[in-house]
């Protein structure tokens, strides 16, 4: 159950109304976040950058988001991306090792593991090592190693956010709940 209450979108005027038309309100996350025009606005902004305006490979992005949201425990945020994951190519066994915590399994390639423990490391540590830099600076160009970054923290921030306010799951979640281990 959410912690404050959702923003009667219903209420809206002007340019926040016109905003939330276009974004639609139907995830709970908006719905929360639309207490803040421009907060909402910006998030909005830079999910939909990360998500589809990167060169970052959307398989190894997918793969550090679900890592950022099961370490935080946000199974909002682990629920929706499966999906998401599934739609850009990350295998069912892969989503199941991520379930299992497991990131040294034989299921990911070493460029994915590369990925799993700099996410790792930056979650834990907030800087990620040099061995765990350099493991990923030999795949990725800068741009899309500073896309991952970006990613981590954003996703992070998403976690917080969903834990901090109690955002209410989405249709399905519950059931999911059930084998999610989180």
């Amino acid at each position: 159950m959410s912690r404050i209450p959702y923003y009667e979108v219903e209420n809206a005027a002007g340019r926040h109304a016109e905003f939330l038309g276009k974004l639609g309100t139907q995830l709970n996350i908006y719905r929360m976040l639309a207490h803040s025009e421009n907060g909402l606005k910006g998030f909005a902004r830079m999910g939909n950058t990360l998500l589809h305006r990167c060169e970052l490979d959307p398989v190894l992005r997918e793969l550090a988001i679900l890592r950022v949201g099961r370490l935080s425990r946000a199974a909002y945020e682990v629920f929706l991306h499966e999906r998401i994951a599934r739609e850009v190519g990350v295998a069912d066994e892969k989503i199941a090792a991520l379930r299992d915590a497991t990131i040294e399994s034989p299921v990911f390639s070493d460029h994915e593991k590369a990925v799993l423990r700099f996410t790792d490391e930056v979650v834990r540590n907030v800087r990620a090592s040099d061995k765990a830099l350099k493991a990923v600076e030999v795949f990725l160009s800068r741009g899309a190693l500073v896309e991952l970054t970006l990613a981590i923290g954003y996703y992070m921030m998403v976690c917080r956010f969903l834990e901090t306010t109690g955002v209410d799951g989405e249709e399905g979640q519950a059931e999911w709940l059930k084998t999610a281990k989180l």
